[in-house]
């Protein structure tokens, strides 16, 4: 079954990236530069929750590897 990553694990990952990328753009449109690197880490850690959400069984499931 296909879930175009239609998962928790998925959209918690992008939400986090989202708050990431506002959170720099805003920093770095009023020259915050503290707030524009808090940003800029907030995103880089919306892949890592991805993951971590996806090793708690919230992802997609793993399909086997077929062997032709």
């Amino acid at each position: 079954m296909a879930h175009h990553g239609n998962t928790p694990a998925a959209w918690t990952g992008v939400l986090v990236i989202l708050v990431g990328f506002v959170v720099g753009g805003l920093g770095l449109v009023i020259g915050n530069w503290p707030m524009f690197w808090v940003g800029v880490v907030i995103g880089v850690l919306g892949p890592v929750v991805g993951k971590v959400m996806q090793r708690m069984g919230l992802g997609a499931e793993q399909v086997p590897a077929s062997r032709h």
